[in-house]
């Protein structure tokens, strides 16, 4: 199966939805450093971009009904900046507003399925109306708006005619559901909204994946059984302990049937600790140890035993210290590159193009590929199911 894949990024969304079995036609991105990222991957022979077809530039100039073909998916992860919760929050005033072009995609296409992601802040009661919007635009994508007509003016229009019932254009079936990818095996807390549809002749029933891990499941391997601390060989002085998660895990009555939350402490206890063994951590790529972190109120770190924090792009969250790791002992460092690949679930066959700051502004904005796949192939089991 065929797929197209829009704001590609550092990757992420694109890596689950290759892991997912489809073969993109087009690759899209703007970024010079990203497109760098995945150029310099696939000449390194990386067997999940070795055949992307990278374009590098705007996706508003892209030619869709140029491709030729028959696409099944099409996915992305339109820029969140007129969403974030960093940033100045002008959703449809936002000229970095890609949803229009997201649609665009939809309309030209035709594809049998979409999967669109955006930041957690596009749900905020702010945004409420525009997120319907997008909606209505995703479900009608014909219906386009008029030259100069003001969106919520579009916005009618398109509630008119869902109202109507009689839908004779292009017509998708869409859900949207915020995941945290905690809960799909990914070791950091990430939210992040996924709004999925299928084209309305497919027939297709389909509903978000059922959570894999779970922080109970977690919170009982800590301190009910202590298979968490046997398996990373932490000996009982060593183990870092709160009140509220053994209060917590003294309530739970059967050990959870799923998995544990993954933690940071699973992610990278292979790896030497650039501070403590600069030498040996040299020896592996992108795992250098970047100077400067500090903790203060509101910016104190990811604790070792605990799934990360959302890591953060740009200047919102890096220099302020929330990409960093909390040891138990309460000193604190930046997580490197490296670490940071694995809290977002990228192969650790993979390099990444630019500066310490760079390449944290992709990781950042990345989408963890392991909830990406597993999103995508839910889409695609179905999507066989009616081939």
């Amino acid at each position: 199966m065929k797929s197209v894949e829009l704001f590609v990024g550092a990757g992420g969304l694109g890596i689950g939805v290759s892991q997912a079995g489809f073969k993109p036609v087009a690759v899209v991105d703007w970024d010079k450093w990203a497109c760098d990222t995945i150029r310099q991957n696939k000449e390194r022979g990386l067997p999940v971009m070795s055949s992307w077809p990278l374009t590098e530039g705007d996706v508003s100039t892209f030619d869709f009904k140029g491709l030729n073909e028959q696409v099944d998916l099409v996915t992305g992860g339109p820029p969140c900046q007129p969403f974030s919760l960093g940033g100045q929050h002008r959703a449809f005033l936002d000229k970095r507003d890609m949803f229009p072009q997201a649609v665009r995609a939809v309309r030209e296409l035709r594809p049998r399925a979409f999967v669109f992601e955006n930041v957690k802040g596009l749900t905020r009661s702010t945004f409420a109306n525009y997120l319907e919007y997008i909606r209505l635009q995703l479900r009608h994508p014909d219906l386009i708006a008029r030259a100069q007509e003001p969106w919520l003016d579009h916005l009618t229009r398109l509630e008119d005619y869902e109202t109507k019932g009689q839908h004779d254009g292009l017509l998708y079936n869409v859900v949207m559901r915020v995941l945290n990818a905690a809960d799909y095996g990914v070791p950091q807390r990430r939210e992040r909204v996924f709004i999925v549809g299928f084209r309305a002749d497919t027939s297709v029933e389909w509903h978000f994946p059922a959570p894999t891990h779970s922080q109970d499941a977690l919170l009982w391997w800590q301190y009910r059984s202590n298979l968490y601390w046997d398996l990373h060989r932490v000996a009982k002085k060593d183990r870092p302990e709160t009140r509220r998660g053994a209060a917590r895990a003294a309530q739970l009555r059967s050990f959870p049937q799923i998995e544990p939350w993954q933690t940071v402490r699973d992610a990278i206890a292979d790896l030497p600790d650039p501070e403590l063994q600069p030498g040996v951590a040299s020896r592996y790529h992108d795992h250098r140890l970047q100077a400067g972190a500090r903790s203060y109120p509101g910016h104190t770190g990811s604790p070792l035993d605990e799934p990360a924090k959302t890591l953060k792009a740009g200047v919102h969250g890096v220099p302020g210290g929330e990409n960093m790791l909390r040891r138990p002992d309460g000193s604190v460092r930046y997580f490197t590159i490296r670490e940071s690949a694995r809290l977002q679930t990228f192969p650790d066959e993979m390099v990444f193009h630019g500066s310490w700051t760079e390449t944290m502004r992709q990781l950042g904005n990345a989408v963890p590929c392991r909830l990406a796949a597993t999103v995508v192939s839910q889409v695609r089991d179905c999507l066989k199911q009616i081939s």
